[in-house]
């Protein structure tokens, strides 16, 4: 039976490159994002179904799973890929400059976005054989890494993206805990050249794409509710494995 994966803002960048990869493994592709036009392009593109899908749209998001459970009736991969650095000035500014406004957009997006989808997903990944759920997150989001002052990330100083990815960490180990028959992990990408960084980068989104697809097929032997993916910023270059919290 043909697996279903639905990825969230994957019009672009890591989404992308991640649903062409599944594509390519046989995959069912469910390309989901907010914008419709930007949507329903890279779906052509790829060969996939465009699903449209605001994380931050709690109406948006129960008419997703109603069309993935009208379509297919189960769904076995859901990646919470969609993410944002934040538009606000602050959200790039030290800590004692940044707003409560700064944080919550970030927040809404990377950390309540994906609780909200994957609560309304779970009754379709439970009808799978076998399920898996991959969040999106990032080193920058290990506080053993940013605060290591041998560690290249330590120059990072700031509230809003960082945090959400340390929630996400723990809101992953906290569904792991919950969902023992469903696999559930965080995925580091590294410093991938996308939109979100102004392609500063030195990886690739296919190079990033490939952390969270091997995370998504069970190609790696990686344990359910941990951050696991690319080393270069963590001390072991050229390598994938566990980043510590």
């Amino acid at each position: 039976m043909t697996q279903i994966a639905l990825i969230t803002g994957s019009n672009k960048g890591i989404g992308y490159e991640t649903a062409r990869l599944l594509g390519s493994r046989g995959y069912t592709v469910l390309v989901a994002a907010r914008d419709s036009s930007r949507g329903t392009s890279a779906a052509s593109a790829l060969g996939a179904t465009f699903v449209p899908l605001d994380v931050t749209d709690d109406d948006s998001i129960q008419r997703a799973a109603a069309q993935v459970e009208a379509d297919h009736g189960h769904l076995d991969v859901l990646i919470n890929n969609a993410g944002l650095i934040g538009d606000h000035a602050e959200a790039r500014g030290l800590p004692s400059g940044t707003t409560r406004e700064a944080v919550r957009q970030v927040f809404e997006t990377n950390v309540f976005g994906v609780i909200a989808v994957t609560n309304a997903f779970l009754p379709l990944l439970r009808k799978a054989p076998t399920a898996r759920i991959v969040n999106v997150s990032s080193e920058v989001g290990s506080i053993s890494t940013v605060t290591d002052p041998a560690n290249p990330l330590y120059q990072l100083v700031g509230i809003p993206y960082p945090t959400s990815k340390a929630a996400l960490n723990m809101v992953t180990a906290m569904y792991a805990k919950e969902l023992p028959g469903i696999d559930v992990f965080a995925a580091n990408p590294g410093y991938c050249a996308t939109d979100l960084n102004g392609h500063a980068g030195f990886r690739t989104a296919e190079q990033g794409a490939s952390v969270v697809v091997s995370l998504a097929t069970g190609e790696t032997d990686a344990t359910t509710g941990r951050l696991w993916g690319d080393l270069s910023l963590v001390g072991s270059a050229d390598t994938n494995g566990v980043i510590p919290w």
